[in-house]
């Protein structure tokens, strides 16, 4: 059990994941993006914090690498999920719910998906969880590959950059930020918790 609540920790503590080094953060945000078990996983946070961390040199990428690694990581991790629900579908909606799947994901990311259409891939890579289940939702409704992979590339550049790019120069103007990771964490698990409360209501609604 102890081993577990480990393993537990170090997936979802951001601090650990960054200085675990670059290729660790890729592969979170690989998952995060595409497969639908991994939607716990930090997203939004852990690439601020990737890019206060690399401001104040704590990791030793420029910041070109940064970007470009985490762009592709989250891009690729989006079109997995669009091949799983493309060819998946199916039996992933009569899947029962499990600790790592609830059915209850799948129809409020259908909800936002009828509500913004195709811009939902764009504006979803700013909403945990949604952006987890948007392109596998892309894929079982058969969007266009082209369509897709425009929207994702966009969506993708839009979410690395601003929070990539703002937390490293954040990082290199104001050092002192990185002794208060604990109340950026904390900002953003707010806006989070906000953002899903909010959409549970007016899906409720």
């Amino acid at each position: 059990m102890d081993e577990i609540n480990l393993l537990w920790h170090q997936l979802t503590d951001s601090e650990t994941i960054i200085r675990s080094g670059l290729f660790v953060i890729t592969c979170i945000v690989f998952a995060e993006n595409g497969l639908f078990f991994a939607f716990f996983l930090p997203g939004d946070y852990l690439l601020f914090l990737t890019g206060v961390f690399g401001g104040t040199g704590v990791l030793k990428e420029p910041l070109t690498t940064i970007l470009l690694s985490i762009f592709l990581a989250a891009v690729l991790g989006s079109l997995l999920g669009y091949l799983v629900g493309r060819f998946f579908g199916k039996s992933l909606q009569r899947r029962p719910d499990s600790l790592f799947f609830k059915k209850k994901h799948l129809d409020s990311t259908r909800e936002f998906f009828e509500k913004y259409g195709f811009m939902a891939l764009v504006i979803s890579r700013f909403l945990p969880v949604v952006r987890t289940f948007t392109p596998i939702l892309a894929g079982i409704s058969h969007m266009a590959w082209y369509s897709f992979i425009l929207l994702n590339l966009v969506g993708g550049a839009m979410w690395v950059g601003l929070l990539v790019a703002g937390g490293y120069y954040m990082g290199q103007y104001f050092p002192w930020i990185i002794n208060y990771v604990q109340y950026i964490i904390l900002f953003f698990l707010g806006i989070t918790t906000f953002t899903l409360i909010k959409g549970y209501l007016k899906l409720r609604k």
